[in-house]
């Protein structure tokens, strides 16, 4: 079990990224804090030592998606009117910033997770395969598509 200044430390580092994830996947704050607090409690519960930095983030990462995932297939998963969904964004976000946010949120999910991790975390393609468990070529071409996705639907704001 690790210390509570090391979980606070994991708490600052981190935190952002849990959260902006956990949004990515549930669009809902409540359940995100919910994840927020699971992903954190493991993390307090894990003693294996970690190899660097980006071995911890990665960890963090991975149990974070997990943590989703699992939700996502509970029997017990409320639905989220879509009102809350773009009231949290335009609390969290200026107006540019959340028309580019509402593209990535409507694409579909296996482009949504490739482009928070390159272009939100600064994964590369090969970083990305690792942490999804998918073929590097198929990190390429999941970006290349999401990106003409976004092109269509941002316009001259994609860039």
């Amino acid at each position: 079990m690790r210390s509570g200044k090391e979980v606070d430390r994991a708490i600052d580092m981190y935190a952002d990224t849990v959260r902006r994830l956990c949004t990515v996947y549930l669009k809902s704050y409540d359940d995100t804090e919910d994840i927020f607090q699971n992903v954190f409690i493991k993390y307090l519960l894990h003693s294996a030592p970690f190899s660097s930095p980006e071995h911890e983030k990665a960890w963090i990462i991975r149990v974070t998606i997990n943590e989703c995932k699992d939700f996502l297939k509970s029997l017990f998963r409320k639905s989220v009117p879509i009102d809350d969904i773009l009231e949290l964004q335009a609390e969290n976000a200026d107006a540019e910033t959340s028309d580019v946010l509402d593209a990535v949120l409507s694409l579909p999910k296996k482009y949504k997770d490739v482009v928070y991790l390159h272009y939100y975390e600064g994964y590369s393609a090969a970083e990305i395969a690792k942490l999804l468990r998918k073929n590097v070529n198929t990190i390429y071409t999941n970006l290349a598509r999401a990106r003409g996705l976004l092109r269509e639907r941002l316009g001259d704001d994609f860039e």
